[in-house]
């Protein structure tokens, strides 16, 4: 077979960046790993979703850094399971759902809002809580 034979597939390959936009990417890719170190310990921060970005950067800039983050014992599950199926595990859903919840608590009781302030909030965070438990749970789930 020769090199370009219509027979056999090409490799895919992602698209190659120049030095400073990788330079860039992976600069916020670290960023978003101090964010979500920061948000592991702080439950109103949510970690996950910025180790999914961070991915998604070294994707772009780092192979090395992006397998050494999907292989990670801690954060590559939920990171392969959200590339493969757009997946949430249940008790991630309920601890985002749980946090969204007792955060809007604590801003209604530190903050005391204005009743338009309050309603926009609470419709905002209800829309994420949909979009989180709209989610499949897992590589079989609808």
């Amino acid at each position: 077979m020769t090199r370009n034979s219509p027979s056999r597939s090409p490799r895919r390959r992602r698209p190659r960046h120049d030095p400073a936009t990788r330079i860039v990417f992976a600069s916020v890719g670290v960023g978003l790993i101090a964010i979500g170190v920061i948000g592991a310990f702080l439950p109103i921060l949510p970690s996950t979703v910025f180790f999914i970005a961070a991915a998604a950067c070294f994707a772009r800039s780092s192979p090395r850094l992006e397998r050494w983050l999907l292989r990670h014992p801690r954060i590559g599950p939920a990171i392969r399971a959200w590339r493969a199926n757009g997946a949430i595990s249940v008790p991630a859903k309920f601890a985002a759902v749980a946090g969204m919840a007792s955060g809007y608590l604590v801003f209604w009781l530190t903050v005391r809002p204005e009743p338009p302030l309050a309603v926009v909030l609470a419709v905002v965070l209800m829309a994420c809580a949909a979009y989180v438990l709209s989610r499949p749970s897992g590589p079989n789930s609808p």
